[in-house]
């Protein structure tokens, strides 16, 4: 209660001034401050959140895909397949284990149906393994972790 008293009294004595839209603005050490974005954080990531990425749109997996330098492992996935639940996290491990020689990226295929079907995924989990925009090896269906590194390093030829 008392500290509402002293905001009301500290406003009470500030001139406020009017701009012309006829809108009042507090003085600069009262005036409120625009929010961070969610965007604008910065906390640190590990190693499988920078080699792993959510594809935007179809330009989005252009530049980021396509016209990557680095080998590129494609997730074709959807929110309500259960072997997706169990590939994606895996898959995610594996590719982070690389230390940034092959990147990954996450396609949900009912957010960009039209990426899906140009690269003609039929089922999911579709893992697709793209090195300088083309399609070199690809996976239907869950795997384990040693058919995972087998397909890892048969894409960045270690």
């Amino acid at each position: 209660m008392a500290q509402r008293l002293v905001l009301r009294r500290l406003l009470s004595l500030t001139p406020r001034t009017l701009h012309p839209q006829g809108q009042q603005t507090l003085p600069g050490f009262l005036a409120p401050r625009a929010l961070p974005t969610p965007h604008s954080r910065s906390f640190g990531t590990s190693g499988a959140c920078r080699s792993t990425f959510n594809v935007q749109d179809g330009n989005d997996f252009q530049d980021r895909v396509v016209n990557n330098p680095k080998p590129v492992v494609v997730d074709f996935h959807a929110q309500w397949c259960g072997p997706c639940k169990i590939l994606g996290p895996r898959l995610e491990k594996m590719v982070a284990k690389q230390e940034g020689k092959v990147l990954m990226a996450k396609v949900d295929i009912d957010d960009h149906t039209d990426l899906a079907i140009e690269y003609e995924v039929s089922a999911v989990p579709t893992v697709l393994a793209m090195k300088n925009g083309d399609v070199v090896d690809k996976f239907v269906g869950i795997k384990d972790e040693d058919q995972l590194e087998a397909f890892l390093k048969k894409l960045i030829g270690a």
